[in-house]
């Protein structure tokens, strides 16, 4: 695996709200880049981490750019835009940061709508100072994109799609976790990024599905759903959620329910949330009625509630998972606090075969016992809708 890049991330005035969610996923984990710095000058002199209350990860939070390099002992390798705002454009400020950064010897990372890339100030710039500069949403030429080919139905592993009930709650953060759990107990995870945030943390399949002419949502989710299939023969695939799919100012998990055609659903809500963010007017829809919308449009069903604590002490949180699991018959945990083993345990419970058909030796492990939470109602019979999964997982 080659060595991480060395980045800056800058967050002004968002680092650990939701429009700061580039920022938090690329601090929380990143494959590609070890984040040495955050700039927001409204958090001067606290540690990231703890910032998103974690543990201390020794990425300290600056005031500003010049702040940052006077501090660290060697100018970082990229400068990455780390924030996801609804308006794309970024403020004349901001761009002589950008300038700034590419002056230092910096490359640049940007994961807004607007395309440094197209920008002849930019480009020049890159090119004056031999860096690079890499537009995270900029599409794929149209040769290369993929329309939809109903090559889905020869997945036969179960396909879990991780929603969520608005935008900026947790959607990929749980999905990192969770991956990373089921391959620490031996069942070969994949996932699949949908955003920026996931492709900046290095996932290998994926697409920035926002930023595609919306004929080729669809296909270019089965193509990389297929994509991980045949290439890395997982015993599952997770797939990243985006926004949600009542929220009437995007369609990403229309597209995302369609072309990965899941299994199942885990949907990720933050209870404490009142209004979608960036729509302070718009109130927040209930769980019962995002279960009941995913379940009505998809041939799938929702098999675990996955929380964001933001808002809530952890009282409140233990509170609202037994009042979930009670009212929803739904496992519901919180990942961040909790860990993943429910999440774990639903999956199993939900598609058993998955226990059975990894080929690996696993560790000693115990799924905590969940089974009186889950109703029969909601988990018998949940089978994968695209191939005999049952019946290939029976001659292994």
């Amino acid at each position: 695996m080659p060595a991480k890049q060395t980045a800056i991330v800058y967050c002004e005035k968002q680092f650990g709200l939701p429009d700061g969610k580039t920022a938090a996923g690329l601090v929380r984990h990143s494959e590609t880049y070890k984040v040495v710095g955050v700039i927001d000058s409204f958090l001067v002199g606290r540690d990231a981490g703890e910032e998103l209350g974690g543990k201390n990860e020794g990425i300290p939070i600056f005031a500003n750019l010049a702040d940052a390099l006077a501090t660290l002992p060697k100018t970082p390798d990229c400068y990455i835009y780390g924030k996801a705002p609804l308006d794309a454009q970024i403020s004349l400020a901001e761009r002589l940061l950008v300038l700034e950064a590419m002056e230092e010897g910096m490359d640049v990372v940007n994961g807004l709508h607007q395309f440094f890339t197209d920008d002849p100030e930019f480009v020049q710039v890159a090119e004056h100072n031999s860096v690079r500069i890499t537009d995270i949403r900029k599409p794929p030429s149209f040769r290369d994109l993929h329309v939809f080919t109903g090559h889905i139905a020869e997945v036969n592993v179960p396909v879990i799609a991780l929603l969520g009930t608005d935008c900026a709650c947790g959607k990929m953060t749980t999905a990192i976790e969770l991956n990373a759990a089921l391959n620490n107990v031996g069942i070969k995870s994949v996932l699949v990024a949908t955003g920026q945030t996931g492709m900046m943390q290095g996932a290998k399949y994926g697409a920035t599905i926002d930023s595609l002419t919306s004929q080729f949502v669809i296909g270019e989710i089965e193509n990389a759903v297929v994509h991980a299939f045949e290439k890395e023969h997982p015993d599952i695939i997770l797939i990243e959620g985006q926004s949600a799919v009542s929220h009437p100012a995007f369609m990403s998990s229309i597209g995302i329910l369609k072309g990965s055609m899941p299994d199942g659903v885990i949907l990720q809500h933050p209870p404490a949330r009142r209004f979608r963010v960036d729509f302070p007017d718009m109130a927040m829809p209930s769980i019962e009625s995002e279960i009941q919308l995913i379940e009505a449009i998809a041939n799938t069903r929702v098999v675990a509630i996955a929380l964001s604590h933001e808002g809530m002490e952890t009282e409140e949180t233990d509170q609202v998972i037994k009042d979930y699991e009670a009212r929803l018959g739904l496992p519901t945990t919180d990942v961040l606090t909790n860990g993943s083993d429910k999440l774990v345990r639903a999956l199993a419970e939900a598609f058993p075969h998955i226990m059975l058909q990894s080929r690996r030796n696993r560790p000693q492990y115990t799924l905590p016992k969940i089974r009186s939470v889950i109703g029969a109602d909601r988990t018998s019979n949940v089978t994968p809708i695209r191939g005999p999964v049952g019946d290939s997982a029976a001659t292994l």
